[in-house]
């Protein structure tokens, strides 16, 4: 095994220079004891640690070298490693007794994970709120479980989603947030419907009637208007419920479940009425004509 150790003149200036001590940390000494080739490319994680905890001073702030090293391997564009380490710190810092730190830490990761890795962006955020809300911070937890909802939909997985969004809801609730409520009882009904599960998107609304002011909301009444439209397969009322700026302007991932949402058997166009024949069967060819013209378009049901 080889032995790192720091120059000397880099640690003097330590402070100023900090991120020139880490490029100069991975030191190899030759046979004859002589500082040998620097190996930038090939940092080892664990030397970050050990250089930054001469930083820190003490050991007992060693969970701050191993977040600021997880920064530095981001830097370096190594990211799984770097998110390793600040999970790392993160479990320190709950032992620490300053799991808040841990929690925003986690949540620092998770946006670094997001244009990469989602799935594991997911993970960060459910971890951050479950740190959040054994600190009893469930504004900062419920938040927390929106980022990973919002992924969760973008990823597809619309189970995952839906008892995301139910816990988040919960939250909000026990906050009092009730207009909030609200819009997450939104999502909910969307993502219900996108799995095909009218019943679930149906109780979602009724148990929603508990909250304050909910019934006489804007939410309300454009929820109760699209499911009586998805149940009898009116796709206007389904197209104009969904394309109302209440829902266009949502959180985009739930705005494009809006605007994708199709009422079965609709074959994804606006339902069309077929106009009613004159009394007496008069126009009959022309009526015909119109049913036809119906048909082709694929707006019957």
């Amino acid at each position: 095994m080889c032995v790192i150790v720091p120059w000397m003149s880099c640690i003097c200036s330590l402070q100023t220079h900090f991120k020139q001590v880490f490029l100069c940390c991975n030191v190899q000494l030759t046979s004859k004891g002589f500082p040998g080739h620097i190996h930038n490319d090939e940092i080892c994680p664990h030397d970050l640690c050990w250089c930054l905890s001469l930083w820190t001073k003490t050991s007992e702030k060693k969970y701050i070298a191993y977040e600021q090293a997880g920064m530095m391997l981001k830097d370096m564009k190594r990211m799984p490693e770097a998110i390793q380490l600040i999970e790392k710190a993160c479990v320190m810092y709950v032992e620490n007794g300053t799991a808040g730190t841990a929690g925003i830490a986690l949540d620092r990761a998770g946006k670094l994970m997001e244009p990469m890795d989602l799935e594991k962006a997911v993970d960060l955020y459910q971890k951050a709120a479950y740190v959040f809300e054994t600190e009893d911070r469930l504004t900062q937890a419920a938040e927390m479980l929106g980022k990973a909802s919002r992924l969760l939909v973008r990823l597809r997985k619309l189970d995952d989603a839906a008892a995301s969004l139910q816990k988040e809801k919960t939250m909000y609730k026990d906050l009092e947030n009730y207009p909030t409520c609200f819009k997450k009882t939104t999502a909910q009904v969307l993502i219900h419907l996108h799995r095909g599960d009218f019943v679930a998107a149906d109780k979602c609304v009724r148990e929603s009637y508990s909250f304050p002011g909910y019934n006489n909301s804007e939410d309300c009444v454009a929820m109760e208007t699209l499911l009586q439209g998805y149940d009898e397969q009116d796709e206007d009322q389904v197209h104009r419920v969904c394309n109302s700026p209440l829902l266009k302007y949502m959180d985009n991932d739930y705005a494009k479940l809006a605007i994708s949402l199709r009422v079965p058997g609709g074959g994804g166009g606006k339902k069309k009425k077929t106009p009613a024949a004159p009394q007496g069967g008069a126009g009959g060819p022309a009526a015909a004509a119109a049913d036809d013209d119906d048909y082709e378009e694929g707006g019957l049901c």
